[in-house]
């Protein structure tokens, strides 16, 4: 299996110039604890997760030392921990050493990546551009269905699950809807969450207008609509 099989497709995002309050109203939504940071041309420029606010100001937990142990710090390191601590921007927060994988990066590496660089998630990437994330929950699910029925996710539902997903990721539709796609004996799941009904309704009709697609099962939730990504 490859990334792209195992990814979530449209995943929820915000932009560098959103605002913290917008991020964190993302997360909450949409039940996630890291967004992609992605810039106007669809690139990843950051990604920011529950880590990178647990020192706020408005917390009362942004670090706090006597100003004489300062010296000991340089005055990039303390810029940094303040615009972390205080910035109103997804940029002043965002980690932007952004650990990410190709569509085609096999899960073994995957794995490994999330392994030896300690993240739960990976912006995936085709020519450069977002197409989707994979996270330790997708390889989880991965695992479960592979042991609870081992012989049902064979060659011909993961190539039709990667046509669904194709079908339906570069639709401008589907920017900021996180949905999953699960295929059993070419029948299709659709799960995960949009946020408008019509969206929902589009991702149905586009699995079901894919090529050896037998039935397709919308399991979409659809969120008031001010969840919707920044």
């Amino acid at each position: 299996m490859h990334a792209g099989d195992l990814m979530t497709t449209g995943a929820a995002i915000v932009h560098p110039w959103d605002t913290v309050s917008e991020a964190v109203a993302t997360m909450v939504n949409y039940g996630v604890s890291g967004l992609p940071v992605v810039d106007k041309e669809g690139g990843v420029v950051g990604i920011v997760t529950e880590r990178d606010l647990l020192r706020r100001v408005e917390l009362g937990t942004e670090h706090r030392r006597p100003r004489w142990l300062d010296l000991w710090f340089e005055p990039g390191d303390l810029a940094e921990e303040y615009s972390r601590s205080h910035g109103r921007k997804v940029e002043d927060v965002m980690t932007r050493d952004v650990v990410t994988a190709d569509v085609e990066m096999p899960a073994s590496e995957i794995a490994t990546l999330m392994q030896v660089k300690g993240v739960k998630r990976l912006p995936v990437l085709r020519d450069g551009k977002l197409v989707g994330i994979v996270s330790r929950a997708n390889l989880i699910a991965a695992l479960s269905r592979r042991l609870s029925q081992p012989e049902a996710a064979g060659a011909e539902d993961i190539e039709l699950r990667r046509r669904v997903l194709d079908e339906i990721v570069d639709k401008a539709w589907a920017r900021g809807a996180s949905v999953d796609v699960h295929v059993r004996d070419g029948k299709v799941a659709l799960r995960g969450n949009v946020g408008d009904e019509r969206i929902a309704r589009a991702m149905r009709v586009a699995a079901e207008n894919t090529p050896g697609v037998k039935d397709v099962v919308s399991l979409l939730r659809t969120l008031p609509q001010e969840a919707g990504t920044a």
